[in-house]
């Protein structure tokens, strides 16, 4: 039977994908997590456990990823890279585990993959590329040039180039793909729409970074998914591939319609404290993905995708509640 290992596969994105390989494929999977705060035994709890095994373990452990991978031998088997470090808001009060676990734990797969001949995709983030103006007509394409703004996306952009580098360098089969912003389910609650989702659940106000003029690219989880997969099986050795379903909506827009869809005032916001180095607009064009892999997304409507998403979280509250005073403390203690 195919084998995929799937780093940070108990993590909101992660774990997302290994459901979609469950209901896709045949494939086992064994997923390799750390189980850090922002992972979640829950999101595996109903997977077979005649599919899926899961190893704690740091993907920056050199003794534990060349074990994993040694293990894949047949012809079909495969690493997907989610493992990350991934809140901005947290790279800025320390950079250290974004570079261990970005940089270092990339590295320390790719000598691993280099070793046993095994193929990997890369999961990275649209935010290596910068930011765009507001005004710009401009997408992020395949080609636009890196300039990472946090120490976020900074790490991303390093692992991303290690993985060119080794790509080329060594023959290390690798593809890559960049993607938007996620949301959906199992999302942990300091990110941006899960944080909005459960202050008005719980009859709080919601809180915007700023003016709430940043503009995000939304894609729903499960399209993710349904990406990474296509570009697994079919897409080009060494290459990249943007991955987006063309949500781009301002903070303030995401807010209102979450305050909408549980019959608020659209007015019942906070603005707080912006962001420092808060990157402005991000856009994807994914032409590439569809015209070269045939990808469609399956929630090309952001509006829908987010009802499910609001619903999901009001039915899973036992999930998020138990953390969600503490990551507004700490929002409280910056002023946002």
């Amino acid at each position: 039977m195919r084998q995929i290992l799937v780093t940070g596969g108990a993590g909101f994105i992660g774990s997302n994908f290994v459901h979609h390989l469950l209901q896709h494929t045949d494939a086992s999977v064994i997923v390799l997590d750390k189980l850090t705060y922002a992972a979640s035994r829950a999101a595996l709890e109903e997977v077979p456990a005649d599919r899926v095994r899961l190893v704690v373990g740091d993907v920056a452990e050199e003794a534990v990823v060349q074990g994993l991978v040694a293990g894949l031998t047949g012809p079909d088997d495969a690493v997907v890279h989610f493992a990350a470090e991934s809140h901005n808001d947290n790279s800025l009060r320390d950079p250290s585990p974004f570079v261990t676990t970005n940089i270092v734990g990339t590295f320390v797969l790719l000598e691993a993959v280099r070793r046993h001949d095994v193929r990997l995709h890369h999961i990275s983030t649209d935010e290596v590329y910068g930011d765009l103006e507001l005004d710009d007509p401009a997408k992020f394409t395949e080609s636009t040039a890196y300039r990472p703004s946090s120490p976020y996306s900074a790490t991303k952009a390093g692992a991303d180039h290690l993985v060119r580098a080794w790509q080329r360098s060594f023959g290390v089969r690798a593809t890559i793909s960049n993607c938007s912003n996620n949301y959906g389910p199992w999302q942990h609650v300091e990110k941006f729409i899960p944080r909005q989702i459960t202050n008005v659940l719980r009859g709080d106000r919601p809180k915007v970074y700023g003016a709430g003029a940043n503009v995000r690219d939304w894609i729903h989880t499960g399209d993710h998914s349904s990406a990474v997969l296509a570009i697994l099986e079919h897409g080009t050795i060494g290459a990249t591939y943007l991955i987006g379903a063309d949500g781009e909506r301002s903070n303030l827009e995401v807010v209102r319609a979450i305050l909408r869809l549980r019959d608020r005032s659209e007015d019942e916001i906070d603005f707080v404290t912006d962001r420092a180095g808060h990157d402005l607009r991000y856009a994807i064009d994914a032409t590439r993905l569809r015209t070269e892999l045939g990808w469609e997304p399956a929630y090309p409507d952001f509006d829908a995708g987010l009802a499910d998403t609001v619903r999901w979280y009001a039915e899973h509250e036992g999930w998020w509640g138990p953390a969600k005073d503490g990551v507004e403390s700490a929002y409280a203690a910056r002023g946002q």
